[in-house]
């Protein structure tokens, strides 16, 4: 045997040596390394350079399906087709479009995330106001001063901001201004939404960013220099849109929103001439801030509305709503094409969640007979006065009324020393005999879950540090008058309307969920796709999704 020889032989004996006493004492392991990689095994996608969140107010399976022939290759039906679609969102019962869209952003119900409506009950003030009214901000372009504050809990738009340390950038455009800055988070670099009163984009001070597509807009190309001119009418012969019966066929609508109309920009608001404008403004933003092409995830939030369209002289608005859903389809095919041509289908993630409608304000006509009445609150509270006095001597017993929350003056209650407790159900006993009251709870009975059918989800559904002493439901159809406040009065409607959802990303297989799903479910869903932190409320599991 050569010296050389020798040499290797005694190197690899006293490597095995070496290797049999580590593995005596622990050290070391054997492992035996896989040929192949299991088959079903796939490795986890590259995360998307674009997120694009869009919400839709009063988005309907059912409309979807009726119209699925109607709709071009590239909008809802690349949803429908190529995405994993979520039949029927669940938020619970009580919920709004500015609640739901909090629990879709923090993954957690009112009575955590402190969103329970679009406004609350001010009981030192003894009026209601925008739930994320803040005083100590000032609005850009607008003197309305609203900021993110009032939500108590982290959002998906938070947890992807600060994935990056902030350098990627977050952004809401949404006409309406609670979804644009839920949407957009504490964290968020702008959340823009159109005012009321002048048309204009508009933001807060709270954020930092004022993206330029918007300034250039407000000076360039401002809505109070086209509304005059704008109008929205079919856009084809009303004879070939479906489930139209032939009476209605020869009337076709046409929208204007003139100078003289007070409710012109609330009205184009809710039109699909501004979802045309919040489609051109993102692909503005797309192309200009170079969203998704610099190396970090941006997130996109958008805003859309196909609601019945309330401000119709015709009472009948099915040709509307149906026209709404084939214009929104070509937005979101013209968005969608921006976004593979700027940033790259496989480079982007998107997700379509549909909002509930907002109430309805229009009455059945009279001469259908179907059963109605006037609830009046400015009575109502009156009435439980009187009958408190008559308990309790005299005295200023109810504080305020909003939003189906009867308000107690507790501090005159205390003064007086009752229990409040008791006060609460000697009044939910008398309101529960009242005309038009289908259903009254003490906030003690929602908080211990003994409230209607489904007293676990009201719970979580009432935010106890904002909701009344006592909680009504109107008979349905009933309208309900908000004189007490001075608010507009609506009819009371307790109609279940299903939502769907839609995640579409190429790495997911094409998936129908057909069983009900819990909004909360979605934000931790859409967190483990991104593969991030789940906002910090997020208590339930992700959604498994199956891989291509």
């Amino acid at each position: 045997m050569s010296k050389k020889t020798r040499r290797n032989f005694q190197i690899s004996h006293n490597r095995a040596i070496g290797l049999a006493c580590a593995a005596l004492i622990g050290l070391y392991t054997p492992v035996m390394m896989p040929t192949t990689v299991a088959a079903d095994h796939k490795s986890a996608p590259m995360r998307p350079g674009l997120v694009v969140g869009i919400m839709v107010e009063g988005l309907n399976e059912d409309y979807l399906h009726l119209l699925y022939d109607y709709f071009v290759d590239d909008g809802f039906k690349r949803l429908m087709e190529n995405g994993v679609t979520i039949s029927n969102i669940d938020y619970g019962p009580e919920i709004d479009p500015t609640a739901a869209a909090a629990i879709i952003y923090t993954g957690a119900s009112p009575s955590v995330n402190g969103i329970p409506s679009k406004d609350i009950y001010n009981v030192e003030r003894r009026f209601g106001s925008d739930v994320l009214l803040d005083e100590t901000t000032l609005g850009n372009f607008t003197d309305e001063t609203y900021s993110p504050r009032a939500i108590k809990v982290s959002t998906l738009a938070d947890e992807i901001r600060l994935d990056a340390d902030g350098v990627g950038g977050v952004y809401s455009i949404v006409p309406n201004h609670q979804q644009s800055i839920i949407s957009a988070g504490h964290a968020g670099n702008s959340a823009v939404w159109i005012t009321d009163h002048t048309g204009k984009w508009a933001t807060t001070t709270y954020y930092k960013d004022l993206p330029s597509p918007v300034v250039m807009r407000n000076y360039q190309a401002p809505l109070t220099a086209v509304i005059d001119t704008a109008s929205w009418s079919p856009s084809m012969e009303l004879s070939f849109y479906p489930d139209v019966p032939e009476y209605r066929r020869p009337y076709p609508f046409r929208h204007t929103f003139g100078r003289k109309d007070v409710d012109r920009y609330k009205a184009f608001k809710s039109s699909p001439v501004a979802n045309r404008e919040v489609t051109s403004l993102a692909i503005e933003y797309i192309e200009n801030l170079q969203l998704g092409k610099r190396g970090v995830m941006d997130l996109l939030n958008l805003g859309y509305d196909l609601d019945p369209f309330a401000y119709g002289k015709l009472p009948d608005n099915r040709v509307e709503t149906m026209d709404s859903y084939l214009r929104l389809d070509r937005d979101l095919s013209r968005l969608f094409k921006a976004i593979d041509t700027r940033v790259g289908s496989d480079k982007a993630l998107i997700y379509v969640v549909g909002l509930p409608s907002q109430p309805s304000y229009k009455l059945e006509d009279e001469k259908w007979a179907i059963p109605t009445g006037q609830f009046s609150t400015r009575k109502a509270m009156a009435l439980l006065n009187a009958y408190l006095i008559g308990l309790y001597g005299n005295g200023e017993w109810i504080n305020g009324f909003h939003n189906g929350n009867f308000y107690l003056n507790t501090p005159l209650i205390r003064e007086r020393g009752l229990d409040v407790v008791i006060v609460r159900s000697e009044a939910a006993t008398f309101l529960a005999k009242m005309s038009g009251i289908s259903e009254v709870y003490t906030i003690d009975d929602i908080i211990a879950g003994r409230a209607g059918d489904n007293g676990v989800a009201l719970r979580r559904n009432t935010d106890a540090a904002s909701a009344g002493d006592l909680i009504i439901r109107v008979t349905p159809g009933w309208e309900v008058l908000d004189d007490a406040m001075g608010g507009p009065s609506r009819v009371a409607n307790e109609t279940f309307s299903p939502s769907p959802a839609f995640i579409l990303w190429p790495p997911l297989e094409p998936t129908q969920i057909e069983e009900t799903v819990d909004a909360r479910v979605l934000a931790p869903s859409l967190a483990r796709l991104l593969r991030i932190r789940s906002p910090n409320a997020a208590s339930l599991p992700a959604l498994r999704f199956k891989q291509r």
